[in-house]
C-alpha cells in the first residue's frame, strides 16, 4: 500500500495517560476512504487530530506525502462532531470563508463552488440566515459544506453526520462517497456507527481499547465493492461484515450499535 499518509512509531499520552499504544504504524493510500472505529474513549478522534496537526505526537512521525505534518493547513480539511460555523457570518459567508486561501479560482467560480455545496446539503435557501437562526443539524451541514468548497485533498471528519436526521445522513452517505470518488480525496472518518463504517469505508480501521492499538483492518472495497447504491445496505454480505465488526467491537470491550 502506498505511503500518501503514514504514522510511524506514533505514540501520545496526556498528563501521563497512555491514549495511543507504543510504536503506532499505519499507511493510508492516496485517495483511499478509511473509518476509524473503535470503543468510546480508545483514541481515535486524538489520531485524527494528530493528522490535522491540532494536537502533536508525544513520539514517532505522521507523514504527508513524506513530509512531517504540522499546523493546520488548506491541505487538510477538518469537520468535527460540534458545530463549528462562525456566528457573525451568514450561511453562505460561512462556506465562502473555507475558499479564502484558494488564489486558484476566480470570485465566481467560488460562488459557484459555495452554491454547490449548499444545495448538496440542503441550505441554499438559507444562504443569507445567519447560524443562530438555524438549528444544529444544519449549523452541522454548514460546517460539511465549508469543508467541501474548501478543496482539500485529506478530508477528516469525526462523526459529521451524528447531528443529522437519518433521511439526511443516508443522502450525505451517499454524496460524501461520490464526491470522494470523483474528487480524487483522500478520507479519514471516525464514527462510533458500525453500518455507516461499511457502507462508507474502502478500508475499517478497529481499534482496541485504550491505548489505542491497531485490533484489525477490514478491506470492505475487496467484499462490497467500490459503488455504494443505498440498496448495499440490504444485502446479505452488508450484514454479515457489519456482525463480523460488531464481534470485534465487542471482544475489544466496545459499546457501539
Amino acid at each position: 500500500m502506498s505511503g500518501y499518509l503514514q504514522f510511524s512509531g506514533v505514540t501520545k499520552s496526556f498528563g501521563g495517560v497512555e491514549v495511543v499504544a507504543p510504536s503506532f504504524n499505519l499507511d493510508v493510500a492516496r485517495n483511499e476512504f478509511v473509518v476509524f472505529l473503535g470503543p468510546s474513549g480508545c483514541g481515535k478522534t486524538t489520531l485524527m487530530r494528530m493528522i490535522g496537526g491540532l494536537d502533536q505526537p508525544s513520539g514517532g512521525d505522521i507523514l504527508l506525502e513524506g513530509q512531517r505534518v504540522g499546523a493546520p493547513d488548506r491541505r487538510r480539511g477538518m469537520v468535527f462532531q460540534s458545530y463549528s460555523s462562525f456566528p457573525w457570518l451568514t450561511v453562505g459567508q460561512n462556506v465562502e470563508f473555507g475558499m479564502r486561501y484558494r488564489d486558484d479560482l476566480s470570485e465566481d467560480e467560488k460562488l459557484a463552488r459555495r452554491d454547490h455545496y449548499l444545495d448538496l446539503v440542503g441550505l441554499y435557501e438559507f444562504i443569507h440566515t445567519y447560524p443562530n437562526r438555524v438549528s444544529g443539524g444544519m449549523r452541522q451541514r454548514v460546517a460539511i459544506a465549508r469543508t467541501l468548497a474548501a478543496g482539500s485533498d485529506v478530508l477528516l471528519m469525526d462523526e459529521p453526520f451524528g447531528a443529522l436526521d437519518a433521511q439526511r445522513r443516508e443522502k450525505l452517505q451517499v454524496e460524501l462517497r461520490a464526491i470522494q470518488r470523483r474528487d480524487a480525496k483522500t478520507v479519514v472518518f471516525v464514527t462510533h456507527d458500525v453500518e455507516e463504517a461499511v457502507f462508507l469505508a474502502d478500508r475499517v480501521i478497529v481499534f482496541s481499547k485504550r491505548p489505542a492499538r491497531l485490533l484489525a483492518e477490514i478491506d470492505v472495497t475487496s467484499r462490497l465493492g467500490a459503488d455504494r447504491p443505498l440498496e448495499l445496505r440490504d444485502g446479505a454480505e452488508f450484514f454479515a461484515l457489519r456482525n463480523e465488526i460488531l464481534r470485534l467491537l465487542r471482544q475489544a470491550g466496545g459499546d457501539e450499535e
